[in-house]
């Protein structure tokens, strides 16, 4: 950053820029290959120390972007200030680049998708397990924006790690549904192929119409009789575990930071 005001550039950007909130969020973004024209912190040295730590990869990438900037400025730039301190800004993946991505087959691992999702950190939360089992995409549908900060913090900055976009049902992604519903067979008789598409309705009122017609298959969880649901991003992880135990193609080595 240069000029007098250090942050003339955030200022400039922050209209058109996903806001990458926190160190995690900016270390995945770094190592899956998000454009970052801006970062800052209130505390260089603990940052980078962070990052010797936590992810040495991204160490020098960190050393060349971050600009220390008095805390208060930090704390005006973010909505709710992240315990390390350090912000970004990235420019959004292309979305035609994602929906060719989407629409692409054959696939190795699924597509996940979010029917009318109301809770934004859920959907940040499916979004960072879908990008750990290797998911081709997440696609939200309804009114929830899957870009918005709040789910770019739940999701750690993983949003650059897969595909993610809002589309309608009639947009879905080609390949057999899967839909998620309580009078769906048990999954644990079933193989989810590679190219599924698999769909997973609101807590509150489980899937729409529109994406339960268009369903090939509704497919359960196995769950203990009087107990109401699982949480979404629970759902998702359970059911992304199942086809992992089926799939040659997906990911194959544990832990991470």
């Amino acid at each position: 950053m240069t000029g007098t005001d250090p942050l003339s550039p955030w200022r400039r950007l922050a209209d058109t820029c996903v806001l990458l909130d926190g160190f995690h969020a900016l270390k995945h973004a770094l190592r899956f290959g998000a454009e970052v024209p801006v970062a800052v912190t209130a505390d260089r040295g603990a940052a980078l120390a962070l990052a010797d730590e936590l992810a040495p990869d991204v160490r020098p990438s960190l050393d060349a972007l971050l600009t220390e900037v008095p805390e208060e400025s930090y704390r005006a730039l973010v909505p709710r200030p992240h315990p390390t301190a350090v912000a970004a800004l990235a420019v959004r993946p292309s979305r035609a680049a994602h929906l060719e991505q989407l629409a692409r087959t054959p696939r190795t691992a699924p597509v996940v998708v979010l029917d009318q999702p109301r809770n934004l950190g859920n959907a940040g939360a499916v979004i960072r397990l879908a990008a750990g089992f290797g998911a081709t995409g997440v696609v939200t549908t309804g009114p929830l924006d899957p870009w918005h900060p709040t789910v770019v913090r739940g999701g750690a900055g993983l949003h650059f790690a897969t595909a993610v976009e809002r589309l309608t049902a009639p947009e879905l992604p080609p390949g057999p549904l899967f839909a998620l519903d309580p009078e769906g067979d048990d999954i644990r008789g079933l193989k989810l192929p590679d190219d599924a598409v698999l769909a997973f309705g609101s807590e509150r009122s489980g899937l729409s119409p529109d994406v339960r017609a268009r369903a090939d298959h509704l497919v359960a969880l196995p769950m203990r009789p009087q107990v109401s649901s699982y949480n979404l991003a629970t759902s998702v992880a359970m059911t992304l575990y199942h086809w992992s135990l089926g799939s040659a193609g997906s990911p194959g080595t544990p832990g991470g930071s």
